[in-house]
């Protein structure tokens, strides 16, 4: 005997309509969440870039800059700093020229992002090494 006692043989559940199409919804609910997640990865990878970027720049600017204080390339140092800067399409914020001679360069630079980022901030400092042969950090023996 039969389950159903109402319906013809080969006939379908009476369940069989009410989820038909159930697996396409499905399908484009996962596909939305990937593709969010997806987004979401690119907007943190745009950030990084840009944040590698500004890295970047503030160091060979600093570097530059430095040379530059010790009469190693021509130029001013926050010239030659602000030049790096610009060819790694980013912008100086601030060059700093200090030292007892003269000869470090502070520099802080900043890559611009879309929103929702704001921006991107780079910083480095960049001058000769230090003369005395005691490690950095390290007081020598009295």
């Amino acid at each position: 005997m039969s389950k159903y006692p109402d319906r013809e043989a080969g006939a379908p559940k009476p369940t069989a309509g009410r989820e038909r199409g159930s697996g396409t919804v499905l399908a484009v609910g996962v596909i939305c969440v990937l593709l969010s997640m997806l987004a979401a990865l690119l907007l943190i990878t745009q950030a990084a870039v840009a944040a590698s970027r500004a890295a970047t720049a503030a160091d060979l600017a600093a570097l530059a800059g430095a040379d530059a204080a010790r009469d190693l390339i021509s130029g001013e140092p926050c010239t030659v700093a602000a030049s790096v800067v610009a060819q790694h399409r980013a912008a100086l914020v601030s060059c700093i020229v200090g030292g007892h001679e003269r000869d470090i360069v502070d520099i802080s630079t900043r890559v611009d992002l879309p929103p929702p980022w704001g921006a991107a901030k780079g910083h480095a400092r960049a001058g000769p090494p230090p003369m005395d042969d005691s490690p950095r950090g390290v007081d020598p023996a009295p």
